[in-house]
């Protein structure tokens, strides 16, 4: 379930291979006085009954690539690969992408520090 700043996943029961698992993940934009504005994340759950919390921030150029960090750190904690809770339901996907994309006032075509990247776990 989608909400602005917010997204929940959980798990189907029955689904073959996939483990228990209810995933929230929360961002917001920072600012902050050294790397400028950033999208901070928090993702807080479980997965087959152990509990976690990941946080992490992202520059406002790389914020777009935050399904890929949101799924290592969902794989860390032992949901599979194929089990990604961001990619499950694409229209959620897009509304979150577009929700970051508001927050951080940025238009298709804004430059990408490369360096950030870097910063960024990429």
């Amino acid at each position: 379930m989608f909400t602005p700043g917010h997204l929940n996943r959980a798990s189907i029961p029955g689904t073959p291979g996939v483990p228990e698992f209810n995933i929230d993940v929360f961002y917001e934009v920072h600012r902050d006085p050294k790397e400028g504005i950033l999208m901070h994340f928090k993702m807080i759950g479980h997965v087959s009954g152990r509990e976690f919390v990941e946080e992490f921030d992202m520059h406002r150029d790389t914020a777009f690539n935050f399904a890929s960090l949101l799924a290592k750190a969902a794989i860390k904690h032992g949901l599979p690969a194929n089990a990604s809770p961001i990619m499950r339901s694409h229209s959620e996907y897009d509304a979150m992408f577009e929700d970051i994309r508001n927050k951080l006032d940025t238009k298709p075509g804004d430059p990408v520090n490369l360096d950030n990247l870097e910063k960024d776990g990429f």
